[in-house]
């Protein structure tokens, strides 16, 4: 039955199949994938409206150069339409421009081809490498054990101290053949090649939420707190997907500036490899637009996160608006009825009824016994907190500025009369070798009216709050006479 079952769900998926855009593509017009396989690649996702519709006119041409039977009424443009409205194509707005760009299905269409068309095989070194790394990392990563994690940490701690006693020794380092390297490139490029249909997609689920949201907020066909749930309940089922966990992970990428520094300088030397001259110019723009390229469609996730985000709070004012013009129609309606009341008049004006049950007999009402009420219990007390307790976040101090004159008064003095900016920033005790001490030097140096060379730089290593050094270039200030205090 199992299997059974499994088939009957797979006759229902390939069901919705044959009905989305992905699958009407690759059963219409040869010539129309082609051209969009030829338009958008892995650098190239959006398009200009004008160069497109330029691009699929000169093409149109030399098809019907070739006898190729085409609507003879339709332009460029009504093609274009057609596949918008087949949502082959998205054509959003952005810098005040209408672009073109391929839809989750189509990218994922246009991968598949790629993959049917090309003559290089999936199945190399490179990739059997990275399928065994990956098993063992997931197997390493997976493991409960202490003492089981620590061996295998030994072990590799082990591996690589023999390695780099090798190569102290003397040894030759294992390079790989240019072969292999090229796999191993090209490996990377595949899988990158997937990662723009996964942020389309997630970028589509934003886009659905949004409608959702304004159709809401058009029709107030349901509560602030509803739509508010609907809202974070669509949220939290999209990022729980591939597309939404593969955003996130790029997004925690984006947050660490040490893993961009270390992907940044690893594209830049493998670059620089001589195996490199045998890809394609297309590969290597590729490989170098990595990051950006995928910074850019976050960037477009992002934003209509804000615009998600702008149309809860307008949804939110408006329905607050509603409910405060019936509040004070309300109020106005109970003052009106009070003015009209007669001051000698035994008639008690009725207040509007918020309820009116209709009991049968008087055990109905329910009366409350304030001997049957049970106090609920009291609430723990809150934890005390003590100075300890109490963690401030560090912070650069201010530059002592009379410290500073002091150090460039003495600075002169022991040089004759004239010390450059990186003299008087060394002979500071390391407390104040930190940012804002160059700072201070350098407002001293331009209020004291020293010698400024723009042309030259003198470097000066600095510490940051966190104990790291790093270097500054500052342009050569010269201290010649007393500073400013």
């Amino acid at each position: 039955m199992r299997s059974t079952d499994n088939a009957v769900a797979q006759w229902h998926a390939q069901k919705q199949l044959r009905h989305s855009p992905a699958w009407k593509l690759l059963q219409g017009a040869s010539w129309a994938v082609a051209f969009l396989r030829a338009e958008f690649t892995a650098t190239r996702q959006r398009v200009p409206l004008e160069i497109f519709h330029a691009d699929l006119a000169d093409f149109m041409k030399e098809l019907r150069g070739e006898n190729l039977s085409l609507n003879e009424a339709w332009q460029a443009s009504h093609y274009a339409d057609s596949w918008v409205r087949s949502q082959f194509l998205a054509r959003p707005m952005v810098d005040g421009k209408f672009l073109y760009e391929p839809t989750a299905g189509t990218a994922r269409v246009l991968a598949l081809l790629d993959t049917l068309t090309g003559q290089r095989t999936n199945l190399n070194s490179s990739r059997l490498s990275t399928l065994l790394t990956s098993i063992e990392t997931l197997s390493f990563q997976s493991d409960p054990d202490p003492d089981t994690r620590i061996a295998a940490l030994e072990a590799e701690i082990a591996e690589r101290e023999n390695e780099i006693t090798a190569l102290r020794n003397g040894g030759t380092p294992t390079v790989l053949s240019d072969d292999s390297a090229l796999a191993a490139t090209r490996s990377i490029l595949d899988l990158a090649a997937s990662l723009p249909a996964d942020f389309k997609r997630m970028r589509d689920g934003v886009e659905r939420m949004l409608h959702t949201i304004r159709q809401e907020i058009m029709e107030s066909s349901v509560t602030k707190g509803v739509a508010m749930g609907q809202v974070l309940a669509g949220d939290k089922a999209l990022r729980g997907t591939v597309e939404g966990e593969t955003f996130q992970g790029f997004t925690e990428f984006l947050n660490d500036p040490v893993q961009q520094a270390r992907f940044r300088q690893s594209v830049n030397e493998v670059l620089e490899r001589d195996f490199t001259d045998q890809l394609s110019s297309e590969e290597r723009g590729n490989l170098a637009s990595l990051v950006r390229e995928m910074r850019r469609q976050a960037a477009d996730v992002h934003t209509i996160y804000g615009r998600l985000s702008e149309s809860l709070h307008a949804y939110v004012q408006s329905a607050e608006f509603r409910e405060s013009v019936l509040l004070r129609k309300a109020i106005h309606a109970a003052e009106q009825a009070v003015a009209k009341a007669s001051l000698g008049s035994r008639t008690a004006v009725v207040p509007p009824l918020l309820y009116s049950p209709n009991f049968e007999t008087l055990a109905g009402l329910g009366i409350f016994n304030p001997e049957d009420h049970v106090p609920p219990p009291k609430l723990a007390a809150p934890p005390a907190l003590s100075d300890a307790d109490i963690h401030r976040t560090p912070s650069t101090p201010a530059p002592d500025m009379e410290t500073l004159h002091a150090a460039v008064e003495l600075a002169r003095q022991s040089r004759n009369g004239s010390a450059t900016l990186a003299d008087v920033y060394t002979s500071l005790p390391g407390e104040l070798q930190h940012l804002n001490s160059i700072r201070g030097l350098i407002m001293a140096a331009r209020s004291s009216g020293s010698s400024f060379d723009p042309l030259r730089t003198q470097t000066v290593n600095f510490t940051q709050i966190d104990g790291t050094t790093r270097t500054a270039e500052v342009p050569l200030f010269t201290f010649t006479k007393d500073p400013a205090p």
